[in-house]
């Protein structure tokens, strides 16, 4: 009987994800280390701020692990109010860096990092409680466009627009999912993509990274300074790479080599072969989270691991994309390589849900949750009973 129950325990656990994020980490680490040993005081000192941050979110995920996600039905609310909370005490008392006051305690503690966990949570409890008449447009579409365009709102005046636009992301994927109806969808694409762009338009911060991306599309020579050291630094890690820690434009050239273009940092001493690794990385971690979503037992289970699973890809993949030129700056870390306390362990925090989820598992209620969809016409993802 507890050889047994050994074996049921090791199941409930996704394995294969805990490597793959453990994995991420030991280069995050390792990348951390290779662009700060000569910034601090001593060379690891960069180095040692993100072990402890790392040892943070590895017990917090351990915590989010033991929880069983159904729990937080009875929390989002608050979760969401500590969350909003915490967006407006940041505009009114945080340090202002870079051109965005989103950080307190000297750039320590970012609270839109925890905002994006809080959301996936909270949007997760709203579209499972509502059912079906999420394709209803009064109950559906507006009320959800409120609920994401507040969030996203105190995120904008900060101003973020990259993690402004990870958390609509990530929601609209998350109602879709839920069984939103497509005519909806498509008028909630084309309103949010006109308001986020006269945002944008408006915002001198946003013009001058989308002027200097229109210009790189021209020509690349008139790219930004930040761009062409991005470029620089791939370009010269070639197939392999110039090797750990050899990499020079880290030196005073490349800016920002320890957040948001450590990817850059990475492609020139690990090479090609290294930044493909990292993306088969992120791309295995999307496999196992949405394998999660699919085993989930219920439609709240379902969102959050498709929610979680969103926003990680999403942001690796904007990172990598501005780091080669595909989308204009925006600030965004590499989930679990770039240093960043906040970041770091929100993403921990959120891998322990989704292991969470993975504990709840039952393939035969998803399937019958299925089955009963498609007896309907398609498959749901609504509680609400079809009968």
């Amino acid at each position: 009987m507890p050889a047994e129950r050994t074996e049921g325990r090791k199941r409930s656990i996704d394995l294969p994800l805990m490597i793959a994020v453990g994995t991420l980490a030991a280069l995050g680490l390792m990348m951390v280390y290779s662009a700060t040993f000569d910034w601090g005081s001593t060379p690891t000192e960069y180095l040692a701020r993100q072990v402890v941050w790392l040892a943070l979110g590895i017990a917090a995920m351990l915590v989010v692990l033991r929880v069983d996600y159904t729990v937080l039905h009875r929390v989002s609310v608050p979760l969401m109010g500590i969350g909003l909370a915490l967006l407006i005490a940041v505009l009114i008392f945080g340090v202002k860096m870079f051109g965005s006051q989103s950080t307190f305690l000297a750039g320590s503690i970012q609270p839109s990092e925890l905002v994006k966990l809080i959301s996936v949570i909270y949007i997760a409890d709203w579209l499972a409680s509502k059912g079906e008449k999420i394709r209803d447009l009064s109950l559906g579409l507006i009320p959800f466009a409120v609920v994401i365009g507040v969030i996203t709102g105190l995120v904008v005046l900060q101003p973020d627009f990259g993690t402004a636009g990870v958390i609509a992301l990530t929601a609209g994927i998350m109602f879709f999912l839920a069984g939103a109806d497509i005519k909806q969808m498509v008028i909630g694409l084309i309103v949010g993509g006109a308001t986020f762009g006269l945002v944008l338009l408006n915002s001198p911060h946003a013009q001058d990274r989308i002027q200097s991306y229109l210009d790189a599309m021209h020509d690349p020579v008139k790219a930004s300074y930040h761009m062409q050291q991005a470029f620089i630094a791939l370009g010269s890690g070639g197939l392999t790479g110039a090797g750990l820690g050899a990499g020079r434009q880290k030196f005073g050239y490349l800016p920002l080599p320890h957040t948001d273009s450590v990817f850059a940092v990475l492609g020139e001493e690990l090479g090609l072969i290294g930044a493909l690794f990292v993306v088969g990385l992120f791309a295995y971690v999307a496999y196992r989270g949405f394998r999660i979503a699919l085993n989930a037992p219920d439609v709240f289970g379902t969102l959050i691991a498709v929610g979680v699973t969103s926003w990680i890809v999403l942001e690796a993949l904007i990172n990598v994309a501005v780091m080669t030129g595909i989308l204009p700056l925006t600030g965004l870390p590499l989930p679990f390589i770039s240093y960043g306390g906040s970041s770091l362990v929100s993403l921990m925090a959120a891998v322990g849900l989704l292991q969470s989820v993975a504990r709840g598992s039952r393939k035969g209620l998803t399937r019958a949750l299925v089955d009963r969809g498609r007896r309907n016409g398609r498959p749901r993802l609504s509680r609400i009973s079809t009968r």
